[in-house]
């Protein structure tokens, strides 16, 4: 059993921001099950997803069909030729065909099973690139995770059968991403509300740096349509978890609330969009909790596919 033992750290001030509804005025697709944590969209414009009973499902505004079931959570999607590459929490990486065939890629890392597989981003050339959120905590315990502290997170790079390291030492490791010419990994680090910019090639190959600190809200998958780096948010700020992060005794008796009363997400919708310098080039809300737990967005021919992590339905927006 893991012992909770919480790092002190000092957050800055969270960035006071306007609320708006942009977010609110989507459309909701019902996927049938709760928890379409991640989209990726097909040629002809429909939904991909992952829920948390385990299945893969291709869903239209108003038809879901089952593809897959991986069991486990799966968490962030990507194309992978005409294949899909699962993040599976529970399961580690998955390849899932469309015709349901279901194939383990990664496991484990130096004899240790993946802890938490949670997103994901490929190469052209087919190399992998994916999160594992903590070397101590497993999904259930996300909330644990993130209160505690430690910085395990890692994001991996795999190459034909060959796993390795590329950034740890992160708080949560979330969603990852390329640029547009995959010189560079960005990565979400929810723990921090931040997100860094990994570079792959060139002079400062194997170097990171902080492309965007002290975020609103706590980052989860991000995606890059080539001009744009969506950042969904899955809650916004709160000032409780803010104020004992440098109080580890505080964030222990934290710890041992019940369930019921412990910090959780705020119910508000949050998708940011950032352009490559990092400056907000969208700001899309939804204070009133109808699209909430924001987890993934991705921008395809002019519409926003946005994930949820509870809820049965993913939101989808005409930008």
């Amino acid at each position: 059993m893991t012992d909770f033992d919480p790092i002190p750290w000092q957050p800055l001030p969270a960035p006071s921001i306007e609320s708006n509804h942009r977010l609110a005025t989507a459309s909701l697709w019902d996927v049938g099950a709760s928890g379409p944590e991640d989209v990726i969209v097909t040629d002809d414009g429909a939904a991909i997803v992952g829920t948390d009973d385990g299945s893969i499902l291709r869903v239209t505004e108003s038809t879901v069909e089952h593809i897959a079931d991986v069991g486990g959570r799966p968490l962030g999607l990507e194309w992978y030729g005409d294949d899909i590459i699962v993040c599976n929490a529970f399961a580690g990486l998955q390849l899932v065909s469309l015709s349901g065939t279901v194939t383990t890629r990664a496991a484990e890392f130096e004899g240790s099973p993946l802890m938490l597989t949670n997103n994901a981003a490929v190469a052209s050339d087919g190399t992998i690139y994916f999160s594992d959120s903590s070397t101590r905590w497993d999904l259930h315990e996300y909330v644990t995770d993130l209160l505690e502290g430690q910085s395990t997170g890692r994001v991996f790079r795999l190459t034909g059968d060959r796993l390795e390291v590329v950034v740890d030492g992160l708080q949560f490791a979330n969603g990852v991403t390329l640029d547009a010419d995959e010189g560079s990994l960005f990565i979400a680090e929810t723990g921090k509300y931040r997100i860094h910019r990994h570079w792959l090639v060139g002079d400062a190959a194997g170097s990171t740096e902080l492309f965007i600190d002290n975020l609103p809200g706590y980052p989860d998958n991000l995606t890059f349509d080539g001009e744009t780096l969506w950042v969904a948010c899955a809650s916004p700020r709160q000032a409780v978890p803010d104020f004992i992060a440098p109080r580890p005794w505080m964030r222990s008796v934290a710890h041992r609330l019940p369930q019921a009363i412990k910090p959780k997400a705020v119910r508000h919708g949050m998708v940011f969009g950032y352009d490559t310098d990092g400056h907000v080039v969208h700001d899309l809300q939804d204070p009133s909790g109808t699209i909430a737990i924001t987890t993934s967005a991705r921008h395809v021919d002019g519409r926003l596919f946005v994930g949820q992590l509870e809820d049965p339905a993913i939101a989808v927006l005409a930008l």
